[in-house]
């Protein structure tokens, strides 16, 4: 029985079955550009070239920051070329604590250079950092490129300016450290975990976990769990298989250096974990020090990464799950690494890039915080304001940023510079001996010692700490395991100069201090090159920390740091 329909009124309008019912889904875009580019992203070309320039910058003005980079890394990697550089107790194969795959890694880099440039080894030493500045930057920029993609140009270039120009950033960058190479996987894993490849992710963690810094796996955790529950089978099997590889590999190549079968990255776990470690042997410091040196490092930059859990209610819908996971480890690392005794400037470079984005991701939210919940398209006069602060914000933790790295770069460079200036005293004869007091710990590797100098020795200023000892080939080099290494910071009476006058040229800081120097004695020594050194006792900590024009070289307080040649008489 057919069905009974009204009949169409003129002023009805036509059914057509490509109308579309209209819902909230199809509210048009606003055009004031909050939302313009989200979609379209960033290209590659505009991170890399910004990242290239500065961190060439950084590769060839850095200066080094630990005493670890020198003789744990450097050292080592002079001796694979040159067969001469100084060994720490972590060499001796009766520890086996530093793993020779990392150092191997740099080799591939090293021995090339060392073959383009013959003797001149600074060059070397500046190939391998511009080595690991070009990691960096393919990292880096990888972690912009995914951000623009997911969540819009604007938080990626916040997140670009700050990895170009946050000093944390600028100097981690190019520094020989595992905990380096742990912050480029950082980067690049969390960039292929938003381009939403979850198991490369995992398998790059585990490349920096076990290539780099074993104590790192904390860091990648939260991404590694995320990415099992979301992908089980295939994050799995990837990251077993690359941790089994990269183990396996990691063994064989310490076989053949230490000449035994170990596992440095075992041993490394087992001695500050299990064994119970004497870290504490090199220093404490007290539980806000990460706190201060994060904000010395990345200023208001480092204050806004810690408000990411607080702008977050607001900007859940944005950023959760996939950037909370990825930022996560900033809390996560900073206090469990503020828990331990023994803290190191180097041990917060895994979360550094994750510092930026954080930041990057609560100056991008100012507007939200003041949006009509009921109207959140609205743009009142706070929302207006919110967005005018977002550059000034930017700008203000840029300019605060090269403020710090200029006042390092110019204050503290003297040791780098002035062991160049070795390469103009050859007159002083084959077989000369460098002697190096105090300043030990600024010896910036035997990568800027010229072949006339045939010994670098140590000078007892009163250190009563174990000193690196040069390689000893005739007890089997790199698998020697010498008996004048102790894992307790004693020191050795082997690591001291007994006669001074052996010393034909000597490097020595001269501070205004009441007592005198080696160097001091005018008739024993001349001074053939001199340069200013930021004496950070003297200088008050605003001004030392933070170049501010006009006022850095008036207020702070600058000694000598002097390459001395003895008198022959």
């Amino acid at each position: 029985m057919a069905t009974r329909q009204r009949r169409a009124l003129t002023s009805d309008p036509p059914e057509t079955s490509s109308s579309p019912v209209y819902t909230k889904v199809d509210k048009p875009e606003r055009s004031d550009g909050e939302n313009e580019g989200v979609d379209r992203g960033l290209g590659w070309l505009l991170p890399l070239l910004c990242l290239g320039m500065l961190r060439h910058m950084s590769a060839t003005s850095n200066i080094i920051h630990d005493c670890d980079e020198v003789f744990n890394y450097w050292e080592p990697l002079h001796y694979l070329l040159y067969k001469s550089g100084f060994q720490t107790w972590e060499y001796s194969s009766q520890f086996a604590l530093r793993s020779y795959l990392y150092i191997l890694l740099h080799k591939l880099v090293g021995w090339p250079a060392a073959w383009w440039f013959g003797e001149e080894k600074v060059r070397v030493f500046y190939a391998v950092r511009i080595f690991l500045a070009g990691l960096s930057v393919i990292c880096d920029a990888a972690l912009v490129v995914a951000l623009s993609r997911k969540y819009g140009k604007r938080l990626a270039s916040y997140a670009l300016a700050m990895l170009c120009l946050a000093s944390g950033c600028f100097f981690a960058s190019t520094s020989f450290l595992p905990s380096s190479f742990s912050m480029y996987a950082m980067s690049l894993s969390s960039a292929l975990f938003l381009f939403n490849k979850p198991a490369m992710a995992v398998s790059v963690a585990a490349t920096g976990v076990i290539l780099g810094w074993p104590f790192s796996i904390l860091a990648f955790l939260p991404l590694t769990i995320y990415s099992l529950v979301k992908s089980f089978k295939p994050v799995f099997l990837t990251g077993v298989v690359t941790s089994i590889v990269l183990m396996v590999l990691s063994v064989r190549v310490d076989y053949n250096y230490y000449k035994k079968w170990t596992s440095s990255v075992i041993n490394l776990l087992v001695y500050n974990v299990l064994g119970g470690g004497e870290s504490h042997l090199y220093g404490t410091e007290g539980a806000s020090f990460y706190l201060r040196n994060g904000f010395n490092n990345f200023n208001l930059c480092f204050v806004f990464a810690l408000l990411f859990l607080a702008i977050l209610p607001v900007a859940k819908k944005k950023y959760a799950p996939e950037l909370l996971v990825v930022v996560s480890p900033v809390y996560l690392w900073i206090a469990f690494m503020s828990l331990q005794p023994h803290k190191e400037e180097r041990f917060l470079y895994p979360i550094y890039p994750l510092i930026c984005v954080a930041a990057s991701a609560v100056i991008e939210s100012f507007p939200d915080l003041f949006r009509d919940k009921y109207n959140p398209n609205g743009s009142s006069t706070l929302v207006k304001i919110a967005k005018i602060l977002r550059p000034l914000a930017l700008g203000l933790i840029l300019c605060v940023s090269h403020a710090r790295t200029f006042s390092l770069i110019n204050g503290y460079s003297a040791p780098i510079e002035i062991y160049k200036h070795l390469d103009y005293h050859d007159d002083a004869g084959p077989g000369s001996v460098l002697c190096v007091g105090s300043e030990w710990h600024r010896f910036p590797s035997s990568f800027f010692i010229p072949d006339y100098v045939g010994q670098v020795r140590w000078l007892d200023d009163g250190f009563t700490g174990l000193l690196p000892i040069p390689f000893n080939s005739s007890l089997g080099g790199t698998s020697a395991a010498p008996s004048y290494f102790n894992n307790k910071n004693k020191a050795s009476e082997r690591q001291y100069l007994k006669d001074p006058e052996q010393c034909t040229l000597l490097i020595e800081l001269q501070l205004q201090r009441p007592y005198p120097t080696r160097g001091s004695d005018m008739s024993t020594w001349e001074i053939v090159a001199a340069l200013p050194y930021l004496d950070r006792e003297l200088s008050p900590p605003l001004y030392r920390s933070f170049f501010i024009p006009n006022q850095w070289q008036q207020k702070n307080v600058f000694g000598q740091y002097r390459l001395l040649r003895r008198i022959q008489k």
